[in-house]
């Protein structure tokens, strides 16, 4: 077999392998999107037609079953024995997932109200829109894997996500609405619309229902059989992902690189990075209010600052394709979240060193 290093390569070698390398993999992505979008494209428009289910008709296309699928391998991947400890940290689990919503809702208004002086009013739009898509999503599943690796507070990292997930259908469209009151008369209808497209039905039916059949099957499977199939739907998580994130920039990242705009790409990193590194900055002053411990100021960390960008993604490309630019401040936030928490783990690993005896 053809080694990865000095390893063989094997199923759970690969996927160890691509889960270490993740961002350099969704960089790629994003650089073969920008040269080669045909294949992503038309991975969007592969459609299967509509279902009816309880009087609502159910969109199914091919980027929505990916969808389907991350958010059920996510479910499977929770341990049910972190599960029941989530009970101990309620208080602090409840103030995570309220400073999930309004921290954003803040940053972004004082944001818009800067972007008043920006020379090209559209643009600033389209950093809004973009930004509300990332704000109004539910906490990224991934920020699991790095709370783990931090030697954080698996059980309240696993809350955060899995309630601010259920929620969503009710979260989702209120954080449209707020922010439809930010956005001039035009853009006030397209985040209207996101609202009513992002409701119970979508949501629901491809981020939550999923998320819960994976939980379930979790519950009643066998331990030992799902520890002996997790490194296979880890490595399809990980494909899945980048499959999607491909399929999703081929939309914008073209138009960004024939007809570059240096000003607007600089200004969204700007302010995409600020949003990200303030939902860090927020938790971390949370931990201290809350005087909580180490691995909970990490999981907090990682939650708030964290966001599951591949749901908006999916609603953007589906909603608003006529505004491909609004992609942009997802796909930048996207890199940036991983990035500053890469940044924030080597310096709790880096601590976590020199704390332990003989590590000075």
């Amino acid at each position: 077999m053809l080694p990865i290093g000095h390893r063989k390569l094997t199923v759970p070698n690969l996927s160890q392998f691509v889960h270490h390398h993740l961002l350099w993999f969704l960089i790629s992505a994003y650089a073969i999107a920008a040269v080669l979008p045909p294949a992503g494209l038309g991975i969007r428009t592969l459609s299967f037609g509509d279902i009816r289910i309880f009087g609502t008709t159910i969109h199914v296309s091919l980027v929505l079953l990916l969808l389907g699928t991350l958010m059920f391998n996510a479910g499977l991947g929770v341990q049910i024995s972190h599960l029941k400890s989530i009970v101990q940290k309620t208080g602090v689990l409840a103030a995570g997932l309220a400073a999930n919503l309004l921290i954003p809702i803040g940053y972004i208004f004082c944001v818009n109200l800067l972007l008043l002086l920006w020379h090209n009013p559209e643009e600033a739009q389209h950093i809004l829109v973009g930004l509300a898509l990332v704000a109004a999503m539910p906490i990224a599943g991934s920020s699991t894997a790095w709370a783990q690796n931090s030697n954080g507070n698996l059980a309240l990292s696993l809350g955060l996500v899995l309630f601010s997930t259920v929620f969503s259908p009710i979260i989702t469209p209120l954080a449209f609405y707020v922010f439809g009151e930010m956005a001039s008369r035009e853009y006030e209808t397209v985040l209207h619309n996101l609202a009513d497209y992002g409701s119970g039905a979508f949501l629901g039916f491809w981020v939550v229902l999923p998320s819960l059949l994976g939980l379930s099957i979790r519950f009643t499977v066998p331990e030992r059989q799902l520890a002996a199939a997790m490194p296979h739907i880890k490595l399809i998580n990980s494909l899945v992902l980048l499959i999607l994130n491909y399929s999703n920039a081929s939309v914008s990242l073209p138009q960004a690189i024939a007809q570059p705009d240096v000003d607007f790409l600089v200004l969204t990193l700007v302010i995409t990075a600020g949003l990200c590194i303030t939902g860090f900055a927020a938790a971390y002053w949370l931990s201290c209010l809350f005087k909580t411990d180490l691995p909970d100021r990490v999981s907090l960390m990682y939650g708030l600052g964290m966001n599951n960008n591949g749901t908006g993604l999916v609603l953007a490309s589906l909603v608003l394709a006529s505004f491909p630019r609004i992609m942009v401040p997802i796909i930048l936030y996207n890199l940036v979240q991983h990035l500053v928490a890469g940044s924030v783990h080597e310096v709790t690993d880096r601590n976590a060193a020199v704390q332990k005896p003989g590590g000075q």
